[in-house]
């Protein structure tokens, strides 16, 4: 199982509850594009518009710049595709104030792209700050002890 990209953010400030798998539907060139590495999946989120769900703000650069369409979008709105009990179960869980779809990371599964996002909930501030001062403490000690 190759990672093409992982929201290394997503673990900072928000806390995943349940996580979920599905296939993507992409363009060709996307999917070259996906599997050399060029995906940013930064300030992205997962959006469901009429029972259906949506990856939005995913930044894939085209294969080869010269070759793309007039009408090729880099942030395009990309279908998820899932179960409709998963669409159900995640329509009822978004409703519930303070919840939200965040994607996690994006992978190769048997030959085929997979995504798998999470469903969160926001941190607070001092939530970070608290995580940030437990792994100082743990950074001084393992330093205390390896002297």
């Amino acid at each position: 199982m190759k990672i093409y990209s992982e929201n290394k953010k997503a673990g900072f400030d928000y806390e995943v509850l349940e996580k979920f798998q599905a296939g993507l539907v992409l363009f060709g060139q996307e999917v070259k594009s996906i599997k050399t590495g060029h995906i940013n999946l930064s300030g992205s989120y997962v959006a469901i518009n009429r029972a259906e769900p949506f990856l939005v703000g995913v930044k894939v650069p085209p294969y080869q710049p010269n070759n793309a369409g007039a009408d090729y979008g880099q942030e395009r709105q990309r279908k998820i595709l899932l179960n409709k009990k998963e669409i159900d179960y995640l329509i009822g869980k978004t409703k519930v104030k303070g919840f939200s779809l965040i994607p996690l990371k994006i992978y190769d599964n048997n030959g085929r792209i997979k995504l798998e996002f999470g469903l969160a909930k926001g941190k607070k501030k001092y939530d970070k700050k608290e995580k940030i001062k437990k792994r100082d403490v743990q950074r001084e000690t393992n330093r205390e002890l390896s002297d």
